[in-house]
C-alpha cells in the first residue's frame, strides 16, 4: 500500500513538472511531450503558393452543378464554406436533395434520393499539404508510384494520366457515383455511364460540358499550357484546379495550438495547455498515439467500435454494414478500420466518425474514452438527418443487430481511458485550440457569379 502511494504521488509530481514547464512555454516541454513541428509553407504543395487563377477556375468549378449528371448538385453541397468544408449532416443527401447544410431534404416525387450517401462528408482542411497521401474514409484513394497513373484508386488502370497530386485524385469521383451526383440510369447519359462503369466516359461527358461554356474555355486556356482550345479541355484540368482551390482556400495551420509551436507562449491558455498534456502524454489520454504529427493524424487506420448507421456499403447483415479498410485490401484484419483523421479545426466539422454518428465533440471524445461501453448504450436519435420513414429504417439495422454490433465491439483497438471530468473539459479546450481563426468564416470562398450562369449550390 505505502510503495502505490509513493508511486501515486511520484505521478502527481511529474505531471505538475510538466504542466509548469508548459506554462511557461518551454522547449524542454515540447521535447519532454514530443510535440511536433509546426507547419510551413514547404509542408504544402506548391511550397503553399497554388497559381491563384487556377485555384480561382478551380473554385468556380467546385460550386458549378455543370459537373453533375442532373445539373442539381456541386461538390460544395456536402463540402460548402458555410458547413465548414462539410454539410453539418451524420451523413449527406445526395443527387436529388434540396437545400444546404443541416436544412437540405431529401427531395421530392421522381427526383427524391434513393438513399443517403453510405459515409459522413470529410472535412476538406489542409489536405493540400504532401504528407497526406492516402484519402477517403477507407483509404481507397493512394498515392502509388507502381501505379502508370501515379495512384491507386478505384480506377485501376483507367485513371488518367496528369493528376496533380491525390487531392485531385479524390475529385475525380464524386462524379461518377450515381447517389452523390451523377443520378440514376436512364436521368441521363452521365449516370447512364457511371452505372455501366463506364469512368472514362463520365469524365468526358462533363468536360465537353465544359467546352462549350465560353467563360469556362478562357480561363482553361489561360491557366494550362497545354490547353489551346476548348477541345483541349479533359477532366483531368478540372480536378487539378479543384485541387488547387481546395489546397489554397483551405489551409488552417495557425491555430492556437500553431502559434504556441512556433513560440508565441501566451497563444494557448492554461486549460488548453493542461489539455494538451493530456492529450498527447502517454500517462493520460495519449492521443497522440494516433492523431499524431504536424496535422494530428499518422495516418493509419483504427477500429475503434464506431456506430454504424446509414444504408452501409453492402457488407454484413443485409448489406447494411461497412467493413471499411477491408474493403480495400481484402484483409479481414482490417475490418471496421477507418482511417485517423486530422484534428485540425476539428471543433467546426461536426457530425463525427465514418458514418457520422456522433453530433457533438464531447460525444466523440466520450466515445474514445470508452469505446464499447459508448457502441452499446448509442442512441441513434442524435444523427443529424432529414427523416423519410424508408431510409430511416435502413439507418438502423446494423445497430439493432446483436451480433453485427457484438462483431464491431469485437475488432475495437482502443483501451478505455480514465479521465476526471476538469481532464476531459482541459482536453476538450485543447480541442478548440487547433481551431485557425481564418477559418470560422469562409464566405469570401463562395464565388460570386459562375461562367455557366448556374445558380450557386444549395
Amino acid at each position: 500500500m505505502k510503495q502505490r502511494k509513493t508511486e501515486a504521488r511520484g505521478r502527481k509530481r511529474l505531471s505538475l513538472v510538466v504542466i509548469t514547464l508548459l506554462a511557461s512555454g518551454t522547449a524542454l516541454a515540447a521535447q519532454w511531450l514530443d510535440l511536433p513541428e509546426p507547419a510551413d509553407d514547404s509542408d504544402y504543395y506548391d511550397n503553399g503558393n497554388p497559381d491563384p487563377a487556377k485555384a480561382a477556375l478551380g473554385g468556380q468549378l467546385f460550386f458549378d452543378k455543370i459537373l453533375s449528371g442532373n445539373l442539381n448538385i456541386s461538390c460544395a453541397t456536402c463540402h460548402h464554406a458555410l458547413t465548414d468544408t462539410g454539410d453539418g449532416l451524420s451523413l449527406p443527401v445526395g443527387e436529388g436533395g434540396r437545400g444546404l447544410g443541416a436544412t437540405r431534404d431529401t427531395g421530392v416525387g421522381a427526383d427524391a434520393i434513393h438513399e443517403r450517401v453510405p459515409r459522413n462528408a470529410p472535412p476538406i482542411f489542409n489536405l493540400g499539404a504532401r504528407e497526406f497521401t492516402t484519402l477517403f474514409h477507407d483509404g481507397r484513394a493512394q498515392v502509388d508510384a507502381t501505379q502508370p497513373s501515379g495512384f491507386l484508386s478505384p480506377a485501376g488502370d483507367a485513371l488518367p494520366p496528369g493528376l496533380d497530386n491525390i487531392l485531385a485524385v479524390q475529385a475525380m469521383f464524386p462524379v461518377t457515383s450515381g447517389t452523390e451526383m451523377a443520378g440514376q440510369p436512364g436521368e441521363n447519359p452521365i449516370a447512364d455511364a457511371a452505372a455501366a462503369g463506364d469512368l472514362p466516359g463520365v469524365w468526358a461527358q462533363i468536360a465537353e460540358r465544359l467546352q462549350n461554356v465560353s467563360g469556362y474555355v478562357e480561363q482553361f486556356v489561360a491557366v494550362y499550357d497545354d490547353v489551346n482550345v476548348a477541345e483541349d479541355i479533359t477532366y483531368v484540368h478540372v480536378a487539378n484546379a479543384i485541387a488547387a482551390f481546395e489546397a489554397l482556400n483551405w489551409r488552417a495551420d495557425n491555430s492556437p495550438f500553431d502559434r504556441f509551436l512556433r513560440g508565441e507562449k501566451a497563444a494557448l491558455g492554461f486549460e488548453a495547455r493542461r489539455g494538451m498534456w493530456i492529450f498527447y502524454s502517454p500517462r493520460k489520454a495519449n492521443c497522440a498515439s494516433c492523431h499524431s504529427g504536424t496535422f494530428q493524424t499518422n495516418h493509419g487506420f483504427a477500429a475503434i467500435a464506431t456506430p454504424q448507421i446509414g444504408p452501409g456499403k453492402g457488407d454484413g447483415f443485409q448489406g447494411r454494414d461497412d467493413f471499411g479498410r477491408e474493403r480495400v485490401t481484402s484483409s479481414v484484419g482490417d475490418r471496421y478500420r477507418f482511417r485517423v483523421p486530422t484534428l485540425r479545426n476539428v471543433a467546426l466539422t461536426a457530425p463525427y466518425g465514418h458514418s457520422g454518428a456522433f453530433n457533438t465533440l464531447e460525444d466523440m471524445v466520450r466515445h474514445h474514452l470508452d469505446t464499447i461501453g459508448s457502441l452499446e448504450s448509442y442512441d441513434a436519435g442524435q444523427a443529424v438527418m432529414p427523416s423519410r420513414s424508408d431510409l430511416d429504417a435502413l439507418d438502423v439495422v446494423i445497430m439493432n443487430d446483436e451480433v453485427s454490433v457484438a462483431n464491431i465491439a469485437a475488432a475495437n483497438e482502443l483501451a478505455p481511458v480514465q479521465l476526471t471530468e476538469r481532464e476531459f473539459r482541459n482536453l476538450i479546450a485543447f480541442l478548440h485550440a487547433l481551431t485557425d481563426p481564418s477559418s470560422i468564416d469562409l464566405r469570401d470562398d463562395i464565388p460570386g457569379e459562375l461562367p455557366s450562369g448556374n445558380t450557386l449550390a444549395e
